[in-house]
């Protein structure tokens, strides 16, 4: 089986459904920006401890999962309440090492700036898929999957940076 198919040189891209959309679709579009998350944190695994090296393993194997939801059109869905709660709970495991008392400066070091990196595109990601939620009534579990990974990968970066003493709070002057 080849890379190169072709059947893409249209403009058009195939769904699992067997549906064809336009590349520019709102569904491609959210894929492709969990497609550019999950390419991102391959990266930023290099760069952060062990432990949250093997978190971000089995969260791109859950970003696949989530994009096959979004090309089946919400048939196929293997992400649901156990994958949210256990980023929930990596959330409240972190949330205890690191305290937030101010707002961050991101990216003191550069595992923390890879995980920044990382959070901003589940951010976006986050936001195209609330538009096919809202459009289409499917993707439920992938808006509220993405927003909790956002959370998850804002703070495993500030604990980054305070177990390496560079945490840069700002606090508001008055």
């Amino acid at each position: 089986m080849s890379v190169t198919t072709k059947t893409g040189d249209e403009g058009l891209t195939g769904l699992f459904t067997g549906d064809r959309v336009v590349k520019y679709s709102s569904i491609m579009e959210a894929n492709g920006t969990i497609d550019e998350l999950d390419s991102f944190l391959g990266e930023a695994m290099h760069y952060v401890p062990k432990e949250m090296s093997g978190i971000i393993e089995t969260i791109q194997v859950q970003l696949y999962e989530l994009m096959g939801e979004l090309a089946s059109k919400g048939k196929y869905s293997k992400i649901g309440d156990k994958e949210i709660k256990w980023l929930e709970e990596l959330i409240a495991k972190y949330e205890e090492e690191f305290q937030m008392r101010a707002f961050v400066l991101p990216s003191s070091t550069i595992g923390s700036a890879k995980l920044d990196i990382c959070r901003a595109i589940a951010r976006r990601a986050e936001r195209k898929v609330a538009k096919i939620v809202l459009e289409y009534g499917f993707g439920k579990n992938a808006l509220v999957y993405l927003n909790r990974l956002s959370d998850l990968l804002f703070v495993m970066a500030r604990v980054i940076e305070k177990r390496e003493g560079k945490l840069r709070e700002v606090k508001p002057t008055s």
